[in-house]
């Protein structure tokens, strides 16, 4: 062959080497800057709203893990890989389990390494990640440890949400509000600006009474609401309504479509009636949940793999329907 030619060949090559190269790099780049967290950045709250760094208006939509104690086997990389690129989650939330046996109180280091894997891998992958302290009763000095080890790690990570109290039970208000101001000072010591979730009494349902003597003095704080769309109907988004319109801000981070208990059949009227409510009313909201427990509410079937990778087979009718919804809405 000839040398002119021979040099025209290796041209060519280097140069489809190089386009190649350059392509490749653009597609990270563009994946990059399409993550949720750099493309929204620091959150804040104003008024009823999530605020992104641009100045608009963010609703998140993802879901929630299962306690960490008993399905801990989803708390990893490739869980929240999967979750962000193949259901579209711009959210996932991490709930550690605190009362039970073998949860928080038990055993702090198993608790505290779960949910530093997945808040971890949240950072990686770009979205946000809740840090739930998945508690139906208070327990002050270790919530407060807790916290301010959260708040020391991860209060540099724009990433980070974090709930304080997921569903209190048999407490007032008078009693979560002492309970969530000293939890919210705790972090606003290493954490100026991350969104704090306060949760409401009666399994997060009591936002009318919230409404009527909320907490002040704090900054991006918002209130929990957690529904079952067969059981909470309209009577809880007139709490809601009522809420919104003394400006009290609401995240809706537990939710679903069956009964309160978990179980029983999908009710999907009802839940589009919530979702509609959500997406008209700019509210973030999370469905509940990833595990294989044999309950309506449990997303995936014992044969879904640890870390993702699963198709519709490992998906029970509730996980097929939360995907759908989420890459509908996170479009």
């Amino acid at each position: 062959m000839p040398l002119k030619i021979l040099n025209i060949k290796n041209n060519i090559m280097k140069l489809l080497k190089i386009t190649v190269l350059f392509i490749f790099l653009l597609f990270n780049i563009i994946n990059l800057l399409s993550q949720p967290v750099n493309k929204h950045g620091q959150l804040k709250v104003e008024n009823t709203k999530i605020i992104d760094k641009t100045g608009n208006t963010c609703v998140l939509r993802g879901m929630s893990l299962g306690w960490h104690n008993w399905w801990p086997r989803f708390y990893n990389t490739g869980t929240i890989e999967w979750l962000y690129n193949e259901w579209e989650c711009n959210i996932v939330r991490a709930a550690l389990g605190v009362e039970p046996e073998g949860a928080y109180l038990s055993d702090s280091t198993f608790g505290m390494n779960k949910i530093k894997s997945v808040v971890d891998a949240a950072i990686k992958t770009g979205i946000y990640v809740i840090i739930d302290w998945h508690s139906h009763g208070i327990n002050l000095k270790e919530a407060k440890s807790f916290f301010k080890y959260m708040a020391i790690t991860y209060g540099e990570y724009p990433n980070v949400i974090y709930e304080i109290l997921n569903e209190p039970v048999k407490q007032s208000w008078d009693e979560v509000k002492t309970y969530s101001i000293e939890i919210i000072k705790t972090i606003r010591q290493y954490d100026e600006d991350n969104i704090i979730l306060v949760g409401t009494p009666h399994w997060s349902q009591d936002i009318h009474i919230v409404a009527d003597n909320p907490i002040s003095g704090f900054e991006n704080i918002m209130y929990t609401v957690h529904f079952y769309a067969a059981t909470h109907d309209k009577w809880l988004r007139d709490r809601c309504d009522y809420a919104l319109t003394k400006e009290i801000p609401i995240f809706i981070s537990e939710c679903a479509g069956m009964e309160a208990n978990g179980n029983g059949d999908i009710d999907i009227n009802k839940l589009n009636n919530w979702i509609n409510w959500m997406e008209n009313n700019k509210i973030s909201w999370v469905f509940y949940t990833i595990a294989d427990k044999d309950e309506t509410c449990s997303a995936l079937k014992p044969s879904a793999n640890s870390e993702g990778g699963w198709s519709e087979n490992d998906l029970k009718k509730w996980g097929i329907l939360c995907k759908k919804l989420i890459t509908k809405y996170n479009k």
